[in-house]
């Protein structure tokens, strides 16, 4: 239950349906519930949300480190870190076999994939056919879309109750048929390594380019702020990715990935990446000047 499983639980807690995360240890679940609390309560500050609808949404939030507590759901999605080297196929795919040992036999089993493919996952399961991957777009409180991603087993009546799913908490199911990077990550990947380029050539700095991106197309948020958010580390992962399924250039990691992710400047997550953070709030910029070739 990372940042994204944060913001898929409190996405789901908020319209009104229980949901169970689960993790490691103990000491990590408090972690989580005091970055779930710490999130509502920024909501509070700007007045969206009131102290009694933050403890309703709360309420619905259970937490464990037990797989059994997960035999009532009827949706399961796994959002494990992708923070470390390789696809990490193997452990989601053992996180898969767990899950089916206590749900039932009509639960959906999904994952939040957006490089991986739905159907390497569900090849250890006894019924691969109620494997449906969703990719939640960050940021997961302002972006519409759910890629539901079918696999070449994914039943047709698996695939019907993840998009009953996403209306019920307020998203729109977009039809993605699994290929690495779907729809969303295989565009924003190339619009990062552009964006990139021109910081690189000097044409403007971060702020300008992620004000352009905001102000002229409409996006909730920049290139480079988005990288931040995701992780420059996941961002570099999924470059990687892409780049070694499809082996096209516009996927190739920019050298200022690189050498960002070298500094340890993975983004939000330290405090710094393209942007400097203070209280979760970007300050001001990490690269001050361009790097000409």
């Amino acid at each position: 239950c990372g940042s994204v499983g944060q913001g898929i639980t409190l996405l789901v807690a908020r319209f009104g349906l229980e949901v169970v995360f689960v993790d490691t240890t103990d000491d990590r679940i408090k972690e989580i519930f005091v970055d779930l609390e710490s999130q509502l309560d920024d909501e509070i500050n700007h007045w969206g949300m009131s102290s009694s609808e933050k403890r309703l949404v709360l309420s619905r939030i259970h937490r464990t480190t037990d797989f059994g507590r997960l035999k009532v759901c009827d949706i399961v999605i796994e959002a494990i870190s992708s923070r470390k080297k390789g696809t990490m196929v193997e452990s989601r795919q053992d996180i898969f076999s767990k899950i089916e040992e206590v749900v039932g036999e009509d639960a959906i089993i999904s994952s939040n994939i957006s490089t991986l493919m739905i159907s390497d996952l569900a090849k250890v399961l006894k019924n691969p056919g109620r494997a449906v991957g969703m990719h939640f777009i960050e940021p997961i409180d302002k972006t519409n879309i759910v890629e539901v991603v079918n696999g070449v087993n994914s039943t047709q009546a698996a695939h019907d109750k993840v998009m009953r799913f996403c209306q019920m908490i307020g998203k729109k199911g977009v039809c993605v048929h699994e290929s690495p990077g779907n729809i969303s990550t295989r565009i924003i990947i190339p619009v990062i390594n552009e964006a990139c380029e021109i910081l690189m050539e000097g044409v403007a700095s971060v702020n300008d380019i992620d004000l352009t991106m905001r102000e002229t197309f409409g996006h909730n948020v920049g290139p480079f702020e988005l990288a931040d958010k995701i992780g420059l580390d996941k961002i570099l992962k999924f470059m990687e990715n892409l780049y070694s399924e499809f082996g096209e250039s516009k996927y190739k990691a920019s050298p200022v990935i690189k050498r960002l992710v070298r500094a340890n400047y993975l983004g939000r997550s330290v405090g710094r990446g393209f942007y400097n953070y203070e209280n979760d709030k970007p300050v001001s910029n990490t690269i001050t000047c361009a790097i000409i070739k």
